[in-house]
């Protein structure tokens, strides 16, 4: 007659599988950018449920988040770039701001056509990233530093143009700010479209090309990068270009929304740039992220706005304390998420 031995259970075996399991999630890279979606996700419940009967629910509230917010989303996927290479790019307010000043300067008091002046002043933002990264490769200098440099820099090339806001009355400006894409369901404005398509094509160029690994490759660590023989100064160079432009293009797409330059424009908005790319779960030491995140963390910052503004009786300095609060609370997360991959 056979007897059959039994193992005797492992004391704690389901506490360890049970820990994995949370080790395993929490070390998940997508992790951050699924916190953010059902954050946003939360609080637009929440809106619906407590602002219905003031048309929150209506499809264009929710498109206007878009509308309202393409030149932040634009500005924010090119410091998605920045961060996830391991750097980091001040200089993202002062080039906003100086691109509306060059280009209400250009249309309105030279008189230049605008389908002329927006690749002059692409061009201006494309090569002040790439001189900010040429030095920062070159010359070994800590990106803040750098980037620090070039928000002075851009701010007070503002105050050269005019000390005073100029105006924009041209008819190309005021038709192309005055467009809208039906959707059936709604509409978008142009920059919102544009938007959409610099998402897109950083989506691309990020998660399907050369490119976009070498630029996590860097972000995660640069000293095995470049014994793996990967272009690190072209790739750094390139990231702080893309930056440039995309900060060109959100100073193009504010413009329209604004209609008008001027010296104040976009002081701050680096930080709101950074904090959506942030919140949007991308790791402030790089390598990790998606530009996915970002638009959803453009969109959290875009609904606490909308929120405020339904709401009636909060002051709009709420945004930046509520801004804090989530900037806080996703940099605990990213800790917690490091500490356990080193683990």
């Amino acid at each position: 007659m056979s007897t059959t031995t039994r193992t005797p259970a492992t004391p704690g075996a389901p506490e360890r599988r049970t820990t994995s399991r949370s080790a395993r999630l929490l070390g998940d890279r997508r992790m951050p950018v699924l916190v953010t979606a059902a954050l946003f996700l939360a609080m637009y419940i929440a809106g619906l449920s407590r602002y219905q009967n003031y048309g929150f629910g209506d499809s264009q509230v929710f498109l206007n988040l878009f509308i309202d917010n393409g030149y932040l989303l634009v500005a924010a996927v090119g410091a998605t770039f920045v961060i996830m290479s391991g750097g980091i790019d001040l200089s993202v307010g002062s080039l906003i701001g100086f691109t509306t000043m060059l280009t209400a300067w250009l249309v309105q008091d030279v008189g230049l056509p605008l389908l002329l002046v927006i690749p002059i002043s692409l061009a201006v933002g494309a090569f002040g990233g790439f001189l900010m990264g040429y030095v920062i490769h070159n010359f070994e200098i800590q990106p803040f530093i750098v980037t620090l440099a070039g928000l002075f820099l851009f701010r007070g090339l503002c105050l050269v143009i005019s000390k005073e806001s100029i105006a924009i009355d041209d008819s190309e400006v005021s038709s192309l700010a005055q467009t809208r894409v039906p959707l059936g369901v709604g509409d978008l404005s142009i920059g919102a479209v544009v938007a959409l398509v610099v998402l897109a094509a950083a989506f691309y160029i990020l998660h399907y090309t050369r490119f976009g690994r070498r630029v996590y490759a860097i972000g995660g660590n640069e000293q095995s990068a470049l014994l793996m023989g990967l272009p690190l100064g072209g790739t750094k160079i390139a990231v702080y270009t893309m930056s440039g432009f995309c900060s060109a293009l959100a100073g193009l797409l504010f413009m329209l929304y604004i209609q008008s330059g001027d010296p104040l424009h976009a002081v701050g908005m680096e930080l709101d740039a950074i904090a959506a790319v942030v919140i949007g779960g991308t790791l402030l030491t790089g390598g990790s992220g998606y530009v996915l995140g970002t638009l959803f963390g453009v969109l959290v910052l875009g609904l606490i706005k909308s929120i405020i503004q339904f709401e009636g009786t909060l002051s709009s300095w709420w945004t930046k304390i509520a801004t804090g609060v989530l900037l806080c609370a996703f940099i605990l997360i990213q800790r917690v998420m490091t500490t356990r991959k080193k683990t």
